[in-house]
């Protein structure tokens, strides 16, 4: 499946994206407050390590659930390009990040994902009768600028519904 010459994974397109966000106790008094809003990532996976446990959230089966891991621990999350090469098997997950009322939250996440001319589509171990292709095939620069704001996607307008074929 993922083959490196094939997905051309040796010459990757890799992104590390800091990301600091203050601890509401400085910058509100809405605790309800979101650090960065529901989003998708492109790319294969991406890589997260933080200086405090807690923040992240996964959205699953319609709620938002805390993702805490350690902070001496990375966590690992399915992005879009899974998603797709998997023909939707694997999915990229919905994520936020919502602010401590405590401290502040620093994190370091890595989106791994393959070289812009590499060709993004359902690899043919995922489609069969029973499974046709969900996602057409373009190459990674292609879809990332089917969205110009693939970095903070929206729930309802995102890179995976740009990639998905037309029922």
């Amino acid at each position: 499946m993922l083959h490196g010459k094939e997905n051309k994974l040796e010459s990757g397109y890799n992104i590390l994206g800091p990301n600091f966000y203050q601890s509401l106790s400085r910058c509100s008094d809405d605790k309800n407050q979101i650090g960065q809003f529901p989003h998708r990532d492109p790319g294969l996976l991406v890589l997260i390590a933080q200086n405090v446990g807690g923040g992240l959230q996964i959205k699953h089966q319609g709620k938002w659930l805390n993702a805490d891991f350690p902070p001496s621990s990375i966590g690992v999350l399915v992005a879009d390009h899974i998603e797709i090469l998997t023909n939707g098997k694997y999915k990229s997950l919905l994520h936020r990040v919502a602010l401590n009322t405590e401290v502040e939250r620093l994190s370091l996440p890595f989106f791994f994902g393959p070289s812009l001319d590499a060709i993004v589509k359902p690899e043919p171990e995922f489609v069969d009768d029973h499974n046709p292709p969900s996602y057409r095939q373009m190459t990674y620069k292609e879809y990332l600028e089917s969205n110009s704001r693939y970095h903070v996607i929206e729930a309802k307008a995102n890179l995976i519904n740009e990639a998905l074929l037309s029922s």
